[in-house]
């Protein structure tokens, strides 16, 4: 059979990071077109919910793989660590990677926050001021180690115009704490808990196998995301706070595109490579403004960078809800500045220091929790702060939150790759999904 005989397939649609691209432009399109709309018309109302039930479903399914796939895959995980010498200094050195970074990102807050002086030059009144309905505490540390249930799975129900709704959420630092406890046991027992192990893992597999099938939606849902998000909170919040939004931008910035860069050259890890692979996680992570949420796919592209999956199953989820630079990082330190600003509260040498000591290691205390809001009133109510400033930065939180999301996925897949490629850990071959076979997928 000759070379000309043989017939070579070639993809019908662009390749995945470009159907994402195309993904994007379209919804930005869409988000403009309707947002220009008459916003009572029936066109922009039926392609508002359209737009909003398509990301809804999108994130769902994300979110939907997140506690099966956390427990199964922390206790596989726990089991395989046991044959791994360095097991306790992959634990040691994720922690002190988490602190480091952390530390550079609010340090270039408090910069940012000192020069551009953000408080001053607010177009706001104290009367938008109020104090955010959930507040962080250092207390919350301890009671969000503890499962609620073996899968830290809870339900509240509200009742609003006589319609009752219930909604269920998770806790992945108490899904942790429970896997890595059943791990654990699992190890203790032995050969007779083989059986088990291997259903984890088969179900693991199982689960990843559902997770490649979501991703391929990435483009559809990129769409649906950015589309939702021009129509809901465009960019008319900016304008009294722009010097606030651009400190906090310039922040994530200076941290995504110089710090991180800078830190994976300095391993002699190659930062184009880095940003192409983790593309996926951070582009949903922007969008969609979940770490939880984002969480499958940012394991995923960290075993693409070379991750033994082992250790990407533990720093991933534990990195989801601890390793946040832009949320409890560089936010809470401009915030603060800000807040400080507004009331004319001259801050200490002192008061960074304690804003540097909140941001590095709050974040542990705030994991039970969620939002960015939480880890700024923790800061607030360490320094004595008004935490009635918190509710200045409410309107333009979302427009924010994408910024903060995106570096903080971006950081859960970076501190993997430096720890990994630190202690020598060895490149597994499980790690081999390219955009070409997801594009397949879709096909």
């Amino acid at each position: 059979m000759t070379a000309s005989s043989v017939n070579v397939r070639r993809p019908r649609f662009p390749g995945f990071g470009m159907q994402v691209l195309l993904g994007m432009t379209v919804g930005i399109m869409a988000g403009l077109i309707v947002r220009g709309l008459d916003p009572q018309s029936g066109f922009a109302m039926s392609a508002t919910a359209a737009f909003h039930t398509v990301a809804l479903i999108f994130i769902q399914l994300l979110r939907t793989l997140v506690p099966p796939l956390v427990f199964t895959a922390i206790v596989a995980s726990v089991a395989a660590l046991r044959g791994l010498d360095n097991a306790a200094r992959l634990v040691v050195h994720t922690l002190v990677w988490f602190a480091i970074t952390a530390l550079i990102a609010v340090v270039i807050g408090i910069a940012l926050g000192v020069s551009i002086q953000p408080g001053l030059h607010a177009g706001i009144s104290r009367s938008a001021a109020q104090t955010p309905a959930s507040v962080g505490s250092w207390l919350d540390f301890l009671t969000g180690l503890v499962p609620s249930n073996y899968l830290g799975i809870s339900a509240s129900t509200s009742v609003e115009n006589g319609k009752a709704s219930t909604s269920v959420s998770f806790n992945v630092l108490q899904i942790i704490i429970a896997a890595a406890a059943v791990g654990a046991a699992a190890v203790r027992v032995g050969d007779r808990a083989n059986p088990f192990l291997n259903f984890m893992t088969s179900a693991n597999q199982v689960l990843r196998q559902v997770l490649r099938w979501i991703i391929a939606l990435t483009p559809i849902g990129s769409a649906a995301l950015l589309a939702n998000a021009v129509v809901s909170y465009g960019w008319d919040a900016m304008s009294a706070l722009g010097s606030f939004v651009a400190a906090v931008y310039a922040g994530l910035a200076i941290v995504l595109l110089g710090v991180y860069p800078s830190l994976l050259a300095l391993h002699k890890i190659d930062p184009r490579r880095f940003f192409a692979v983790s593309w996926p996680a951070i582009q949903i992570g922007f969008l969609s403004r979940s770490s939880v949420g984002t969480m499958p796919v940012t394991e995923e592209v960290t075993e693409k960078l070379g991750v033994p999956r082992a250790y990407a199953a533990f720093a991933v989820p534990l990195g989801s809800t601890t390793k946040m630079d832009g949320c409890a990082a560089i936010y809470p330190a401009i915030s603060a500045i800000f807040v400080a600003q507004f009331y004319g509260i001259a801050l200490q040498p002192s008061d960074y220091v304690l804003i540097a000591f909140v941001s590095v290691i709050g974040s542990a205390a705030t994991a039970g929790l969620t939002g960015a809001v939480v880890m700024l009133t923790l800061t607030l109510s360490t320094l004595g702060l008004p935490l009635e400033g918190a509710g200045l930065l409410l309107a333009i939180d979302p427009i924010l939150d994408m910024g903060r999301t995106a570096v903080n996925v971006a950081g859960q897949v970076l501190v993997p790759v430096i720890v990994s490629k630190r202690l020598g850990l060895p490149e597994t071959a499980s790690v081999t999904i390219s955009n070409e076979q997801i594009s397949e997928h879709i096909e």
